[in-house]
Order: structure tokens, then C-alpha cells, then sequence
């Protein structure tokens, strides 16, 4: 399915040419409103605060850091791998390298010796910075490595710079994908990554000035260094950041105690609250959570609601784009549907056997037909591309679309409700099958705390689908539950779509940041 209709590109405000994220996420607050408080830090067992940072004094150490980084040598352009542990040195040093026109490349501080080599050689990062140096790391030559200590002693030893005039178009940041089942992807965002960030702040975020935006991450983590501190400090709002251990019986009191007006987790966190916390009743100032970073069950935002009174906004995005299709409090959730495209964002669902390639033109399909999301490539957030590896960027091209295997529909009120990824499709007899379809029937048994659908073999060139469940406490024994379970699939499911294995698991496998690991699951199947 073929034609030559050009489509339609981004209709948001485009950045200007000359733009600098650190400049736009700080230096502007910094400069209209200098003593408004930008980031509170808070020790998530006392939820006593540890430290209170002004748009003011931010601005500064990020000025005073991207001094100190030209001080000891790096020039616009050069890698920095940042693998602090999470503490407000780590947000100050990533926005500091932005501010000089370095790429730094957050990194976690749990990075195994082979993990961090792989990051460093692959990117040829100039610097390294980590709270002990990696002094056994095996670097290349020239790398410079800074321990924590060492990294504010320099900063404390020079004067604040001058934002680098940057074009909106020159890389900002470098991100490597987790890489579950292959070597991590690098993915370059330019400066105009932030701008492109500026359609969330009303069709997600309900975010202003006023607000004081917890996000339950931690430093390191692309998710909170751009919807915890980017787009709160764009806004003048506040951010607010917990350390320590967080078990779920302790974010209602974070919640109520450090003053928040949003919460921001992945789904996990919110389904752990609700089976673990007893006082979800008040949560002070909150007016609403936000959800992304995987697809959350069809009971979860219900369920929320009903023991909280408070709404929970649910959002779509990847690691190229962060999100582009969300609810708000002006776009009414829907049942099993992510949201609608953000304002200005253009979004298609095109043929799932598209040809690839930045050359090909293919049509979008019509509402309700099943296909590939895709996000068209003049979006300002959208990535300059992965890092060396232009035959992954064809890849995950179509003509001027950006498909990044997510498998979707779109009704005709512009609601999008994804199927899951392309990679997890299964095939059953034949037919292809989407996992996210399945979970959402078998979610809803009474019972369920969790399920993950996926394919298993049996025996030996035979596979079908299965169903790994977690059961509720409140759930009746397995046997009485996989019987129901398998009623449920009868009743609403087509034959080629049930699952024929059902297996009870104390938890579903997922990365480090929460996603669910189907392979993992379909991996550590046991025959009967």
C-alpha cells in the first residue's frame, strides 16, 4: 500500500536556531525568577529535606561545572560518561556538560566494569566521571577519569562560564538503550530535544509555574532527568527528589510531606502502592500522577482512582522521542488507550509490513486498522540518530516517518491503543498475535495482581502461548484461578488467541527501570 501523499509534518512553534537546553531548562528561570526554589532534595526515610536549591545557586554550580570541565581540557563536542551515584552532583554535572556544549552520557553507577567499558569505547568518551574513578577500567587513550571528589574540587576552583551558543540542531545528550538482548544502542538527542518536550507540559504534565513535580527516579535516569527536572524547571516549577530506599509504604508520606502537586512514576510503583501502602487517602497537595514507561494493567488507573479520589495520566514514549501520546487533565483517559498525540506531534499508524528506508513512501492506514506507530521525523524532540549506526536509522525508517516497533490503532477520535511491540508479537497456528490484547482480557479475573503473556516452547518445535501470572492476596487457590482464567479467554478471546499453558510466578521479570522482559519469562519456562 503505496502512494505519493506527502505527510504531514510537525505544526508545533519550532525552536530558534540558536538554542541551548541548559540555558532554556535553568538560565531563563534563573533569570526571571532567581530566588524561586528549582529542586528540593529529600531522604526518603525521614522525609526530612536535604538540600534546597534556587533557580539562583543552580544555575551556578551548572555554570561553574561547565567551566570546570573546560578547565581540564574537554572542547565543544567531547563525550562525558556520568556515573555518579544518585545525588544532585549527577543532575548538576549532566545540565553543566549541556551548558558547554559537551554530550554527557548518563550512565548508572550499578554499570558492571564490562558494561561501562563497552559505553566508554563505543561513544570514544574524553571523560569519565564516577564517584571512585573506575580505576581498573581499561579505557582508551586520552580518557580522562574524574572521581567524585575530585570532580567538585575542580568546580569549586573556578569561575561560572558563559552558556555555549549552540545551534538547536548540535547533539546535547547521548543515551545507550538497555540492549536486553544485544549490545546497548546509542541514541543522540540534539538541544532541541527540550523544546520538543514543550507539548507534555499541557497534554500530560497540566504542569505551571506553581507546581512541585516529585518523580519517583533517580538521577541518573532519562526519565527523571527530563520529565523530574527538565520540564519542571522550563516551567519555573519546582522538582523534587527522593534518596535512599523507597519501599511503597513510603511514598504517600514523600507525597504528602514533601508538598507535591504531581507524582511521577512507572506503573510498578503505582501497583506496589496499592497493594502495599494503607494510607493512599491523603496525599496532600496532589492534584494527580503521571504513568509511563511501559503499559500499565486496564484496572490500575481505575483502582487508583477509587482508593486515592485522584485522577492518574497515562503516557506513551521511547527512548528516541521520550512521549508523544498521553492523557491529561484536558484529554479524558480512555480505556485501554494510552491517549492522543500531543499538540503539534504528527502520528500515523502505517502497513506492518512497510518497507524500510528513508526513501520509501507509504500511505498511513485508516482508523481502527492494526499497524506500526510511527512519528513523523520533522518533530523537534525526535533523535538526530543512533549513535555510528546508519543502517539502524534506515531501519527504523519509513519514507519521513520514524517507526520504532510499536504496534498500535487509532480510532477515529485520535485515541491510540498500543498492542505491544513488534518483537513480542507472537505467532499462534499461523496467526499473529499481540500480547498487550491477551493481558488486557486476563487482567481483569479477579485474582490477577499481575499477568505477562508469551511465547513458550513445549517441546521440540512446538510453541504456544502462555500466561505467567502473579496472583493477588486476596486470590483463591492456582488451580481455581487458572480455571477461571482459562473461562475468561473462552469467552473473549478467539481460539488462536487463548492461551494454552497458564504458570503461577512470585513476579514478572523485568530491566532495572521496570519494563516488562517477555523473553525473559518465555526463557525461564519449565515443560510440564
Amino acid at each position: 500500500m503505496t502512494g505519493r501523499s506527502r505527510p504531514a509534518e510537525f505544526s508545533g512553534e519550532r525552536p530558534p536556531a540558536h538554542f541551548n537546553m541548559a540555558r532554556y531548562a535553568i538560565g531563563d528561570a534563573a533569570a526571571r525568577t532567581p530566588r524561586n526554589v528549582a529542586l528540593e532534595v529529600y531522604d526518603a526515610a525521614t522525609c526530612g529535606r536535604l538540600e534546597r536549591w534556587t533557580f539562583e545557586s543552580l544555575q551556578d554550580a551548572v555554570l561553574r561545572t561547565s567551566a570546570a570541565l573546560s578547565a581540564i581540557g574537554l572542547t565543544r563536542g567531547d563525550r562525558v560518561v556520568v556515573k555518579l551515584e544518585n545525588t544532585s552532583q549527577y543532575a548538576v554535572t549532566f545540565f553543566g556538560a549541556v551548558a558547554g556544549g559537551f554530550i554527557p552520557i548518563p550512565a548508572s553507577a550499578g554499570l558492571t566494569p564490562r558494561e561501562t567499558a563497552f559505553v566508554v569505547g563505543n561513544s570514544r568518551a574524553k571523560l569519565l566521571v564516577s564517584s571512585d574513578g573506575d580505576p581498573g577500567l581499561q579505557g582508551g587513550a586520552g580518557l580522562i577519569r574524574l572521581n567524585a571528589g575530585d570532580l567538585a574540587d575542580a568546580v569549586n576552583a573556578v569561575e561560572p562560564a558563559s552558556y555555549a551558543d549552540t545551534a538547536a540542531d548540535d547533539p546535547a545528550y547521548l543515551i545507550y538503550t538497555s540492549g536486553t538482548t544485544a549490545a546497548p544502542k546509542g541514541v543522540l538527542h540534539a538541544h532541541s530535544a527540550a523544546w520538543g518536550r514543550r507539548p507534555m507540559y499541557r497534554d500530560w504534565y497540566g504542569l505551571g509555574a506553581g507546581d512541585r513535580m516529585l518523580h519517583a527516579g533517580a538521577f541518573n535516569w532519562t526519565y527523571t532527568l527530563g520529565t523530574g527536572l527538565t520540564d519542571p524547571w522550563a516551567n519555573g516549577a519546582t522538582a523534587l527528589v527522593a534518596l535512599g530506599a523507597k519501599p511503597p509504604q513510603t511514598w504517600p508520606s514523600l507525597i504528602r510531606e514533601t508538598g507535591a502537586t504531581i507524582f511521577a512514576a512507572v506503573p510498578g510503583i503505582y501497583r506496589q502502592m496499592l497493594k502495599y501502602a494503607d494510607d493512599l487517602d491523603d496525599l496532600g497537595a496532589l492534584r494527580h500522577g503521571l504513568m509511563a514507561g511501559e503499559a500499565p494493567p486496564l484496572t490500575l488507573r481505575p483502582d487508583w482512582t477509587d482508593a486515592t479520589g485522584l485522577p492518574i495520566y497515562e503516557a506513551l514514549g521511547m527512548s528516541e522521542i521520550s512521549t508523544y501520546v498521553s492523557t491529561s487533565p484536558d484529554v479524558p483517559p480512555r480505556d485501554g488507550s494510552a491517549g492522543r498525540p500531543q499538540s503539534g506531534r504528527s502520528i500515523a499508524i502505517l502497513p506492518p509490513d512497510a518497507p524500510r528506508g528513508r526513501d520509501e513512501q507509504v500511505m498511513p492506514l485508516p482508523a481502527g486498522e492494526e499497524g506500526l506507530l510511527a512519528v513523523h521525523r520533522s518533530d523537534p524532540g525526535m533523535m538526530l540518530g543512533y549513535w555510528e549506526l546508519p543502517d539502524e536509522d534506515a531501519a527504523v525508517s519509513v519514507g519521513e516517518w520514524f517507526v520504532g516497533g510499536d504496534l498500535a490503532r487509532m480510532d477515529d477520535d485520535g485515541y491510540v491503543f498500543h498492542l505491544g511491540r513488534e518483537t513480542d508479537v507472537m505467532n499462534a497456528g499461523g496467526f499473529r498475535v499481540s500480547p498487550a490484547e491477551l493481558e488486557d482480557v486476563l487482567c481483569a479475573v479477579n485474582g490477577v495482581h499481575e499477568i505477562a503473556c508469551a511465547e513458550v516452547e513445549v517441546r521440540e518445535d512446538v510453541r504456544v502461548i502462555c500466561a505467567f501470572v502473579v496472583m493477588s492476596e486476596t486470590a483463591p487457590d492456582w488451580s481455581e484461578l487458572e480455571a477461571t482464567l482459562r473461562r475468561r479467554a473462552d469467552e473473549n478471546l478467539a481460539p488462536q488467541k487463548r492461551p494454552r499453558a497458564y504458570r503461577k510466578v512470585n513476579t514478572l521479570t523485568r530491566t532495572a527501570n521496570g519494563k516488562l522482559q517477555r523473553s525473559a519469562l518465555a526463557r525461564g519456562f519449565v515443560r510440564d
